[in-house]
């Protein structure tokens, strides 16, 4: 069965589809952005310190980059998803890391507050987060709750104006850093699916801590922790879309999700690229560059052959979502299955041209492997 959802309520107001020229012009902001402002050092730095730079967050809502599917009178630019996949491209292409995180503030909180949030809800939390001046996540997964959603143990119990929050949720990007967490728990356990509500959690409520910072194999620039919720008391102003009805907000913010996140690997394969094609036309033996081995010369085109086909099934998905048409799950999820899969085969072939030096840290090939 083909699963399918209407586009109209996804955009902004006043939206129209930007065109072609709008989007490179869009997208040579952006990379004046990242050489300006997340140059190689930097990116080495996150991955070795484990450790985001907050300054970024500033930057990043200096440039407008936060707000790229929120409504202009928040401060948004209300550009579409074909745009935030650009800006999400071109940041993981500097650093996977700070893409990440750039993705799960942008779009897994920015976006659902657009898209679910009141009018009273929006006023309040996007245009901090839009600037910059506060850190947004979106807290779901549980160590015993990742795929199968449902099983979740969060739970919220409706008290007098409001609903109290117990349990843990693990694996949180932006989790050690939020000021605003869009949290799913359960309102009524015995319902499964239609008994989970969406909350919007602010870091100085009492009971609410982050237990861990996790140390990851990758995406180490990108702060993840174990979030826990003891006794959190939640105002019913902060819940987010209908009570009992979280798993619509969820499912639905998912696909638009995915679609976003599969330009991270696009980055990195671009990155794989800006790494092996000069390397293979300096590193010289028996006398010639190795990029006139045919071997190499057939590995340089596998790379960039993947690369476009990747990129052009993430971007005529997110064509299609600005131009009204129908959001196609199984689309959204099959663009980052395939840009994810051809992503890991482009860094395993990157440290293959490198040869020795893909093996050593002064060289980033192992770190856009791991992201």
């Amino acid at each position: 069965m083909i699963q399918q959802r209407n586009a109209s309520s996804k955009h902004p107001k006043g939206f129209e589809p930007p065109t072609a020229t709008d989007l490179a012009e869009l997208r040579e902001r952006v990379q004046e952005f990242t050489r300006r402002e997340i140059p190689e050092e930097l990116a080495a730095k996150t991955d070795k310190t484990n450790a985001f730079p907050n300054e970024m967050w500033q930057k990043l809502g200096d440039a407008g980059f936060l707000g790229m599917t929120a409504d202009e009178d928040v401060g948004g630019l209300a550009m579409g998803y074909q745009a935030h996949c650009i800006v999400m491209e071109e940041i993981s292409r500097a650093s996977g890391s700070i893409g990440l995180s750039y993705a799960a503030h942008s779009q897994l909180c920015v976006n659902q507050l657009q898209l679910n949030g009141n009018q009273e809800q929006k006023k309040k939390f996007l245009p901090g987060l839009i600037a910059g001046t506060k850190v947004g996540a979106l807290a779901m997964s549980e160590s015993g709750a990742g795929s199968d959603v449902v099983s979740m143990r969060t739970t919220a119990k409706a008290v007098d104006g409001g609903y109290v929050l117990d349990g843990t949720k693990m694996w949180i990007t932006n989790g050690p850093d939020a000021d605003f967490i869009v949290v799913y728990a359960k309102t009524e356990p015995e319902k499964a699916s239609k008994g989970i509500t969406a909350f919007i959690v602010e870091k100085e409520f009492k009971g609410f801590s982050c237990a861990r910072k996790l140390d990851k194999m990758g995406m180490r620039g990108s702060n993840t922790g174990e979030l826990v919720f003891e006794g959190v008391f939640v105002p019913k102003e902060n819940v987010l879309g209908e009570i009992n009805r979280g798993v619509k907000v969820l499912m639905e913010g998912l696909d638009l999700e995915r679609l976003v996140l599969s330009a991270g690997p696009l980055g990195i394969m671009q990155s794989t690229l800006d790494v092996a094609l000069p390397f293979t036309h300096q590193r010289k033996q028996f006398g010639v560059p190795i990029a006139h081995n045919q071997l190499v010369q057939g590995k340089l085109a596998d790379m960039y052959t993947k690369l476009q086909a990747s990129r052009a099934y993430t971007y005529d998905t997110a064509r299609k979502v600005d131009e009204g048409e129908a959001i196609r799950t199984q689309d959204c999820a099959g663009a980052i299955l395939y840009a994810a899969e051809r992503a890991t085969e482009c860094t395993l072939d990157c440290i293959q041209l490198l040869g020795g030096m893909g093996y050593v840290e002064e060289m980033p090939a192992s770190r856009l492997l791991r992201e």
